[in-house]
């Protein structure tokens, strides 16, 4: 099934197979033959010369609450039946953040199932569409920012950015890192992350292999600019098949893992008091106080 939202003031139309439709109201559009931008509530999209950029509007921290990530999702649908775009890049507004993580009041018992549904939905989606996708990170990239961004082809950070898995600190854990980590960075690795919720500098993430290149803040856009023209150097056809093989011998099993994840998630964390204890502590801004059940 195939739905469309337009905007009459433009002749902007997306077009969405397999998610709800987007909101008419939602757009602010501009088209000519090599530019295209739109705003929803709170994704921009710009598209020029192959390459879709989509910002995270929620600034300072550019939180993922579940309607950003429906837009999201939809923005990402989109961008796949775009057969010439190579290239999606994804980052926050402002410098303070690319995402802090997915919004804490979503984590409660009530609101998990629609917040994991939400979050592993635009992770799957990333995997799925046949473009090369790249991070662009400056500021703090926590929780399901970091899962977010880890689950690009390529990160590029400014060498002041940050990147952590703190939901540990919550009562919580990140299903996706829990279920991908691993193999991406090694075991050890990923259980300092994990289980400790420390904060890893970029040299730190570059050093492990988290991330591909870390610059100074002042040289970022140049540093995209220059991996973008490597990439649209390239045979856009070929790009497809290699990057869509890459990603299907890399992820062997991840989807059985992300599904034990959720499942873990659902009917173990959940049942827990300390789950509970640790969203409502970090609500009223003050120290855990753990039942250890």
């Amino acid at each position: 099934m195939r739905e469309k939202a337009s905007d009459p003031r433009s002749g902007f139309r997306l077009e969405v197979e397999g998610s709800e439709p987007v909101p008419r109201a939602w757009f602010s559009a501009e088209r000519n033959n090599r530019f295209r931008r739109y705003r929803t509530l709170a994704v921009k999209v710009e598209s020029k010369e192959r390459v879709v950029r989509i910002t995270l509007e929620r600034p300072p921290l550019n939180v993922l609450d579940i309607p950003l990530l429906r837009e999201l999702d939809a923005v990402l649908t989109s961008c796949a039946h775009e057969a010439e775009t190579a290239v999606v890049v994804i980052e926050g507004a402002g410098q303070r953040a690319f995402s802090a993580g997915v919004d804490v009041r979503d984590h409660t018992r009530a609101n998990v199932p629609e917040m994991l549904d939400a979050v592993h939905g635009v992770i799957r989606k990333l995997f799925l569409i046949p473009q090369v996708t790249i991070a662009l990170v400056q500021g703090v990239c926590l929780g399901g920012g970091c899962e977010l961004a880890t689950s690009c082809d390529f990160i590029i950070a400014s060498e002041d950015s940050s990147f952590a898995t703190p939901e540990i600190d919550v009562g919580c854990y990140p299903p996706v890192a829990l279920a991908r980590f691993s193999s991406l960075i090694g075991y050890r690795r990923a259980a300092e992350m994990i289980l400790t919720g420390r904060k890893f500098s970029a040299q730190e993430a570059l050093t492990i292999g988290l991330i591909n290149r870390a610059l100074p803040s002042d040289q970022l856009e140049a540093g995209l600019a220059a991996l973008l023209e490597e990439l649209l150097g390239k045979s856009g056809a070929v790009l497809r098949i290699a990057v869509k093989g890459l990603r299907e011998l890399s992820l062997k099993g991840f989807s059985d893992a992300l599904r034990r994840s959720e499942d873990l998630y659902r009917n173990e964390l959940l049942h827990t008091e300390d789950v509970e204890e640790g969203i409502r502590a970090f609500l009223e801004k003050r120290k855990a106080k753990w039942m250890h059940r």
